[in-house]
């Protein structure tokens, strides 16, 4: 049981939930996504997505005015003229996601009205869901979890048993993962978000669910209220990780012992070849993870029992204790946890510590780098595919190559 658990608060350093359309936008291609923001929302999503507008993407910002804003103008009449005009001219839209942001927050726009009142008046035709990816009290992975949570309620009831895959993966990861757990006699294996946004799964008491990624509680939460039971296993980051995930679900579902150890024991021996000349480089080194992604938990655990680093200090927005319950366990009890963020504190105490690598946000990492301090940015951890046993050494190359560089640099 950790002992040096400790929580802080003050100015954050993190981007905000808007930044996760950059993944779902291409996860449903069928789907769009309307950020009803400012002009500063419109740019951080394009810049993220680095797609020019030209390029016709699947997502868009309406506008907030300084009329809206001061409430000289009716928002939600413009709103609604934005939307049918998007609708008009993409007839291929299929769901469409109201996103809201900091400014529609702040002067408290109703967009579950304005997607109740769409839904009306569509007759069917287009699905409206909303969800906030405000950064005013989140960061930027929340955003998926509240997208997918306005969908749960929207998913057909179905009580068939079945092993649902919750959170994005790259595709060719999850037909990875679908394929092995078939391998070992799971039958129906559903994924959530599905490819198109109009092939959503049922839920219901014969679904078990198992998270893919360690920021979806209100997802989670809905689902378990429609019936689903959540598996309770660490996250599949690493070759350890991966397997306990998926032997966690094997157990569920009463797999035989020796179909399991046949199906990934073979898998694991690869993991260990692949990662072993990365455990070469991290052997020893001392990291600090500052928070930012949601995923410094199941990384850390990575990283210090399968690349034998030093954790000197693991921070992570918010901590989820049902949600991390299994990765805590595997942390060394006296591993010091930070919940929250005071930017400047853990900047000092960095400094202080002058760790061997940090992982952080980008606004962070070049003033670290000038200081001497190699660093990775947490953010390029959510655009990769590293979830599952056969990723597990395509991860620790993520860490090893900043030092790796760091060195040339030094050397240099």
């Amino acid at each position: 049981m950790l002992t040096n658990l400790l929580k802080e608060s003050g100015p954050r350093e993190v981007f905000c939930g808007l930044t996760s359309i950059v993944w779902l936008h291409r996860r449903m291609p069928d789907a769009f996504f309307l950020v009803v923001g400012s002009r500063t929302c419109a740019h951080l999503i394009q810049s993220a997505a680095g797609v020019m507008i030209f390029a016709e993407p699947r997502f868009g910002t309406a506008i907030l005015s300084e009329r809206d804003l001061a409430g000289l103008a009716d928002a939600q009449e413009e709103l609604d003229r934005v939307a049918r005009d998007l609708l008009q001219r993409r007839p291929e839209i299929r769901t469409l996601f109201l996103v809201g942001s900091c400014p529609s927050e702040v002067i408290k726009l109703d967009l579950a009205r304005a997607a109740e009142r769409l839904n009306a008046s569509l007759s069917g035709r287009v699905r409206v869901v909303n969800y906030s990816g405000s950064g005013i009290e989140t960061t930027f992975t929340q955003g998926e979890d509240g997208a997918l949570a306005a969908l749960v309620p929207t998913l057909p009831a179905r009580d068939e048993p079945q092993l649902l895959l919750v959170g994005t993966l790259a595709n060719a990861v999850e037909d990875r993962l679908i394929t092995l757990f078939q391998r070992m006699g799971i039958e129906t294996v559903r994924s959530f978000p599905p490819r198109l946004s109009t092939d959503c799964p049922p839920v219901g008491r014969g679904t078990r669910l198992l998270l893919c990624q360690p920021y979806l509680s209100d997802t989670s939460r809905e689902l378990q209220a429609r019936g689903a039971e959540r598996i309770r296993a660490p996250y599949p980051l690493g070759a350890e990780g991966s397997r306990l995930w998926m032997e966690a679900a094997a157990r569920a579902w009463g797999i035989d012992e020796q179909i399991i150890r046949d199906t990934l024991d073979p898998l694991s021996a690869r993991a260990r070849q692949a990662l072993e000349p990365h455990r070469q480089r991290l052997q020893g080194k001392r990291i600090v993870l500052l928070p930012d992604s949601q995923l410094e938990l199941p990384l850390a655990r990575f990283l210090h029992r399968e690349c034998g680093m030093e954790l000197v200090e693991v921070g992570t927005p918010y901590l989820h204790r049902d949600l991390m319950e299994e990765e805590l366990r595997l942390l060394p009890a006296d591993t010091r946890v930070v919940e929250g963020q005071h930017v400047e504190r853990q900047l000092d105490r960095v400094r202080q510590a002058h760790p061997d690598l940090v992982v952080c946000g980008m606004g962070l990492a070049n003033p670290l780098e000038a200081e001497g301090i190699a660093t990775k940015w947490s953010i390029e951890l959510v655009f990769s595919p590293i979830h599952g046993i056969d990723q597990a050494g395509d991860l620790a190359e993520l860490f090893s190559r900043p030092l790796v560089r760091h060195g040339a640099l030094a050397f240099a």
